[in-house]
Order: C-alpha cells, then sequence, then structure tokens
C-alpha cells in the first residue's frame, strides 16, 4: 500500500510544493521532502490511515512552508555577518599574510630586467590603471600585458624552484 500512496500523492505534493515555495523563500524540492518525511512518520505511528489524503497534503505542504518562512526569518546568509572561520582580524592571520606579502616582495625585487618595476606598479595599492603603469614606466601600454606574462611566469618559476614540491606518493624531498 506504501508504494501506491506515493505514486498517488507524488503529482499533487510536487504541485502543491510548487506553488508555495516561492512564498515560502524556500526550494519546492525541500518542501517537498519535508512532506515526504511527515508521511513516513505518519506511516509508523498510530494513525497511519490517511482518511482524505489530498487535504492531507494540502496541510502538510503549508506547515512545511510556515515553517521554512519561519526559520528564513530567523537565519542569516554569511554576506551579512561572514563567513564561519573568518580569519580576517586574527593575529595569527594578519602575521601569517605580512610574512607571505614580504616574501612575495622579496621575490619579485629578485627578478630580472624590468620585471621588479613591472610588478610593484602593478602591485600598488591604489590600483593603477594599464595607462598610469605605462606612463610611470615610460613604455607603451600594449607591451604591459605581453611583459607582465612573461614576468608572471619567470617569478612562478622562481618560485616553484624555492618551494619544495612533493615527490610521487605525497613524500616531500
Amino acid at each position: 500500500m506504501g508504494q501506491v500512496l506515493v505514486e498517488a500523492l507524488e503529482a499533487l505534493v510536487r504541485a502543491e510544493a510548487g506553488a508555495e515555495a516561492q512564498a515560502a523563500g524556500a526550494e519546492a524540492a525541500d518542501l517537498e521532502q519535508g512532506v515526504w518525511l511527515r508521511l513516513l512518520e505518519r506511516r509508523t505511528g498510530p494513525a497511519a490511515v490517511l482518511a482524505d489524503p489530498v487535504r492531507w497534503v494540502r496541510a502538510a505542504v503549508r506547515a512545511e512552508a510556515r515553517t521554512a518562512r519561519r526559520r528564513s526569518l530567523r537565519e542569516r546568509g554569511y554576506a551579512e555577518e561572514g563567513p564561519p572561520g573568518d580569519w580576517g582580524g586574527c593575529p595569527e592571520r594578519i602575521a601569517v599574510g605580512a610574512a607571505e606579502h614580504r616574501a612575495l616582495r622579496a621575490a619579485v625585487r629578485r627578478l630580472p630586467g624590468r620585471c621588479p618595476r613591472l610588478l610593484e606598479a602593478m602591485m600598488a595599492p591604489h590600483d593603477p590603471t594599464y595607462r598610469e603603469i605605462a606612463g610611470e614606466l615610460g613604455m607603451s601600454q600594449g607591451s604591459l600585458g605581453p611583459m607582465r606574462s612573461r614576468c608572471l611566469g619567470c617569478l612562478r618559476r622562481m618560485l616553484a624552484a624555492e618551494v619544495a614540491a612533493p615527490e610521487r606518493w605525497g613524500m616531500e624531498r
């Protein structure tokens, strides 16, 4: 009887959940899942037989929608408070970030040719445009992209040589 009941109610549950989902601020699939869970819980209790399945489905979907609305009022998204584990103000994270920043600047200064000046200009805190960087370095704006690419490739190779890459099977050198 359980499989027959589920097949008979499936279209109704899907339609009712779809109709209530937007107003509840929830996904229709979440409402459907809640209704099926309610049905399973009811099927094991003393009131296992549904007298009016259509009325029960409508009532169950509306109850799930009310629960979803209440939940959406209580819960807050990460965007308002920041992601969990946000270490932005943590002294340890600040120290590690500063050390990483110093190491990157030191590596950039060791690059050959005009690369140090170019990358330092691109890492400037005021976020200059290509036109401003080209004017500062006395070169054409069109040559900045290819030169930047070569300099970053050189920096990658330099840093890869300094950092020990893991060997096969996860062993460190």
